[in-house]
């Protein structure tokens, strides 16, 4: 079941380190993600931008299983970038966020993209259109793609746009290897990841001062119609594919003793092994908000 998420009752978290009594009062809120993941506890980090492993700490908020309005996101993101930000100059920005969630039907566009890519008149379109700051063309985001948001301080990490996009990439060819031995790759020239002709990941990104925003979506069991409606990330000569897609055309499930598999058990799978191969190829350990199942949080 996707429920509806409000993003409005999720407070931005800061990275800062919390009081003794806040400590008290938040260390209820979190659960573990699958054993193979890394999570640290809130009181286990008192003041350390690194964990006793020498990884990087990240907050997650996982609204994997809901509906999230895309401007909300979009603002949100934009709130936490500029607490990080004031925490940066003050040498206390302890920790990467990463947001997980699914968006209603919208189409976003990037800075510089092009309206010549729209099959529909912008002033009467299907679903809601954005025109953001990310870099990019046009792409759909609907229910069944998993959408995945790093907000990294790459000063921390690797202060090279090229290298961050890559690594993003690495995190979907992983995960789409280890949960659903879907042999994925990379095309020179062109940002994502592709099976065969299929894209089944878009890519577009923001960094301001070196601090990262909006991110990766991957199609799961996404309803691929809406993108007949565009030419998808400017690219005419492409197909966009889903996870459940490249299964089905591949005979994968009954290799994979999936031939039974529901859509929310493709994106539950999908979901592990994203934020799993997220947190390997970033080095990172991660603390995880717990969000309540009815789409109204109260951390």
């Amino acid at each position: 079941m996707i429920f509806a998420a409000n993003l409005s009752a999720v407070p931005i978290p800061t990275c800062s380190i919390p009081n003794h009594s806040e400590r008290t009062n938040r260390s209820s809120s979190y659960h573990l993600l699958p054993k193979s993941s890394c999570v640290i506890d809130v009181k286990a980090s008192e003041t350390a931008s690194t964990t006793h492993h020498g990884r990087r700490r990240c907050e997650c908020i996982d609204l994997y299983k809901e509906l999230v309005p895309y401007d909300e996101s979009w603002s949100f993101q934009k709130s936490i970038v500029e607490k990080r930000k004031a925490l940066m100059e003050r040498n206390e920005d302890w920790c990467d966020t990463l947001i997980v969630l699914q968006h209603y039907p919208v189409y976003t566009l990037g800075t510089a993209s092009s309206e010549d890519y729209l099959n529909f008149d912008i002033k009467d379109p299907p679903f809601e259109v954005h025109r953001t700051e990310r870099g990019g063309e046009v792409t759909f985001h609907g229910p069944g793609q998993l959408v995945m948001y790093p907000i990294m301080n790459l000063r921390n990490h690797k202060m090279d746009l090229h290298w961050y996009l890559r690594a993003l990439e690495e995190v979907v060819i992983r995960a789409l290897s280890s949960a659903f031995s879907i042999k994925a790759s990379r095309l020179e020239g062109l940002t994502g990841v592709w099976v065969g002709d299929q894209k089944l990941a878009a890519i577009g990104i923001r960094v301001s001062q070196w601090m990262t925003y909006h991110g990766l979506a991957v199609n799961v069991t996404t309803d691929l119609t809406p993108f007949r409606q565009i030419i998808p990330c400017g690219i005419r000569n492409r197909r966009v594919g889903s996870i459940k897609s490249v299964l089905r055309e591949f005979d994968r499930f009954r290799a994979l003793d999936m031939s039974q598999a529901q859509d929310y058990q493709l994106i539950d799978m999908a979901h592990d092994s994203l934020v799993k191969e997220f947190l390997e190829v970033f080095q990172l350990e991660i603390l995880q908000y717990s969000p309540s199942s009815n789409g109204n949080h109260q951390w």
